[in-house]
């Protein structure tokens, strides 16, 4: 079933007008038809199956909300923090980020990290991933849209307060606990979100490492295996559902 956007869905009057890209990709690209069912979530969480009314051109269409939708079971909030990785690695992380079930993603910029993301480019770069969450939700059926950040240093995102108390680093360090190990834990301990900071592909630096559990972060392991960057992202985030979904 075809799903729509639209933010802030005034739901509760049973009638909705859609316009602009979001009407013209429902009527041109996947053919809706007067009598026609679709499903419309706001992003904060809410949605309906409702049916489509009428249509002016390809540019709006109303529709009629048929009944709410169940919400969504809860599940972690987890949020990435994840060095920009090279090429178009990073559009791939956040849809599968997205699939799996992520709350936030912050895009880092680390001593290694091989793209350098100018100032003036960093609001671009976030719409673009932005984009991306969005076409990932309608896909698999998320109702609340992740949260995307501008890319930032990873100095400042270490200075944060406003970050779960469950820190993880995913590290290539001796003493690097087992995720599995540090997710049971947390659980026991109540917690039901964290935060997973992942490397470059060069991973980081001495420095970063010591700073890194300087501001709370766990050095935590992902098995003997050196990973690809977007690899260890789908592991890590698949493993800290498995340890903190209730």
């Amino acid at each position: 079933m075809h799903r729509c956007y639209l933010p802030q869905a005034p739901f509760h009057t049973g009638v909705l007008e859609i316009s602009g890209d979001e009407a013209r990709h429902a009527l041109r690209v996947m053919r809706l038809r007067v009598g026609d069912v679709c499903e419309v979530f706001d992003g904060a969480g809410n949605a309906a199956r409702c049916v489509l009314t009428a249509a002016s051109g390809n540019s709006s269409m109303c529709l009629r909300v048929q009944e709410m939708l169940p919400p969504m079971p809860p599940v972690a909030d987890i949020t990435l923090a994840l060095a920009v990785p090279k090429g178009s690695n990073m559009d791939l992380i956040v849809q599968k980020a997205v699939e799996l079930g992520v709350s936030r993603i912050v895009p880092l910029v680390t001593e290694r990290t091989i793209v350098r993301i100018k100032a003036a480019e960093a609001a671009d770069k976030a719409d673009k991933w932005r984009r991306t969450v969005l076409e990932a939700c309608k896909q698999c059926g998320v109702n609340a849209l992740p949260v995307v950040e501008e890319p930032q240093s990873y100095q400042k995102f270490l200075q944060r307060t406003d970050l779960p108390a469950l820190r993880v680093q995913c590290a290539i360090v001796p003493h690097a606990r087992p995720l599995r190990k540090v997710m049971e834990e947390g659980r026991a301990a109540g917690h039901c979100s964290c935060v997973l900071l992942i490397g470059p592909e060069g991973d980081f630096s001495p420095e970063e490492y010591v700073a890194g559990e300087a501001a709370g972060f766990i050095p935590t392991g992902l098995g003997p295996i050196i990973l690809r960057v977007e690899t260890a992202v789908f592991m890590a985030i698949s493993a800290a559902r498995y340890g903190l979904d209730t």
